[in-house]
């Protein structure tokens, strides 16, 4: 375990595309606008806490693998960490640095009482088998233990995990200190402590903010054509919800490839075939398009949902919606940021757009924690006023500062964070 580490980004990703050097210049170009002193940045910009383990499992043929998993805590001033973790063959340090930091911020701009954290075990879950995936989770679970709890650090579902990921936690955590403690994590199932709602919150916070984005632009959903890289949580349940509000959906994607139709798409179809046939591939009521061509589709509202780096310097010249809502993390580079601000398309940032999961995983660990629990309809309400409240916050910082909505989001969490940190003191 290391504690107040310098943070070097690995040298074999350029700069563009290492997602903690991009948190970090927008973090300095909100601190900037905020005047905050050296000292001060240097403290919010390093994580709290990183911690590396082994993950010795055996096999179902009875070989014996050790996988490396990581969990970074980049911020408790505020509350206990919240953040997800990923199971993916890819996933490195810098990145979940750069998760745990953006969690930080996207808990702030929203004002949720959480730092944030992330985490992550190198693996390819497609290769593995379900008692695998189990015992890897429970080893991780146990390897990181002594930094987790409802009042340390609770995580929730990432790329590749779920409901069941959450269960197996929450179980190993639950075991250790000798009492079911659902409040451990978030994304449970309904039946362990669950909220009613979770499934569909990052989805619907896309589309409220899409919503209120639109209001500004004077845009209205029936005039409106979107794409949205993803299908899943997110870019599939985003999609349907705008579908309902009146957005005529033109492409969908999977890590296959896409599919387009300029007349639009009937959502909940190209669901049920997605979930029948596991891959959009096929789909006889659209054309099959690439993924980079998909990005590139003239459209009104583009939704990248899917995963970081997908609109960079290469290819944002391109870019033909008038307006980003980012529903995936990082989606959008630093250098892509200043040719789509030049472009004129207007950009709502992940911290904010796709918060509408961290937001309702707080209504679950509230939920958990006093054994009380709400209808769909109240957790659907209080979300709603909470995107809705952080949308007007950030456009009115945005528009006080002159500057992008992006670093206007920066400046509210940043600010928020820094504003604790002062009243906190420095313990030394």
């Amino acid at each position: 375990m290391s504690t107040g580490t310098a943070v070097s980004p690995s040298m074999s990703i350029s700069k563009e595309f290492n997602p903690f050097e991009a948190m970090a210049e927008r973090f300095e170009l909100a601190s900037d606008h905020l005047k905050l002193d050296q000292g001060l940045r240097d403290v919010l910009r390093t994580p709290d806490r990183e911690l590396t383990v082994a993950i010795p499992i055996k096999m179902d043929n009875g070989t014996m693998r050790v996988f490396t998993g990581y969990r970074v805590q980049h911020n408790f001033s505020r509350g206990p960490c919240k953040g997800g973790i990923r199971f993916a063959p890819d996933v490195n340090l810098d990145e979940v640095r750069a998760l745990a930091a953006w969690m930080t911020w996207k808990c702030a701009v929203v004002d949720l009482p959480f730092g944030g954290g992330k985490g992550g075990v190198i693996c390819t879950p497609s290769e593995l088998s379900q008692g695998e995936l189990e015992r890897i989770t429970r080893r991780y679970t146990t390897g990181i233990l002594d930094i987790l709890g409802p009042d340390r650090d609770v995580p929730a579902p990432d790329v590749n995990t779920n409901e069941q990921t959450m269960a197996w936690l929450m179980d190993t955590y639950s075991m250790h200190v000798r009492r079911t403690t659902t409040a451990v994590v978030t994304g449970k199932p309904i039946a362990l402590g669950g909220s009613k709602g979770r499934a569909e919150a990052t989805g619907r916070g896309v589309m409220l903010i899409a919503r209120e984005a639109l209001k500004k632009m004077g845009l209205k959903p029936e005039k409106t054509s979107v794409v949205v890289q993803g299908s899943g949580n997110v870019g599939g349940i985003g999609a349907m919800l705008m579908q309902r509000q009146g957005h005529k959906i033109v492409s969908l994607s999977d890590m296959f490839g896409a599919i387009y139709n300029e007349k639009g798409l009937d959502v909940p179809e190209v669901l049920a075939y997605l979930k029948a046939n596991r891959k959009l591939t096929g789909y006889s009521k659209a054309g099959a398009i690439s993924a980079a061509e998909q990005l590139e589709l003239p459209c009104d509202v583009l939704v990248p949902a899917a995963v970081e780096n997908q609109i960079t310097s290469a290819n944002a010249e391109r870019i033909k919606a008038k307006l980003i809502i980012e529903g995936a993390n990082g989606p959008t580079t630093a250098n892509a940021d200043k040719i789509l601000e030049k472009k004129g398309i207007m950009v709502v940032p992940d911290i904010l757009a796709n918060a509408g999961g961290v937001t309702v995983s707080y209504f679950e660990w509230v939920q958990d924690r006093a054994g009380f629990f709400w209808t769909e309809e109240e957790v659907n309400t209080r979300l709603e006023r909470i995107m809705v409240d952080a949308f007007n916050a950030v456009e009115a910082t945005a528009a006080q500062y002159k500057t992008s909505l992006r670093i206007g989001a920066y400046i509210v969490a940043v600010g928020r964070v820094a504003e604790v940190y002062k009243l906190r003191g420095n313990y030394a």
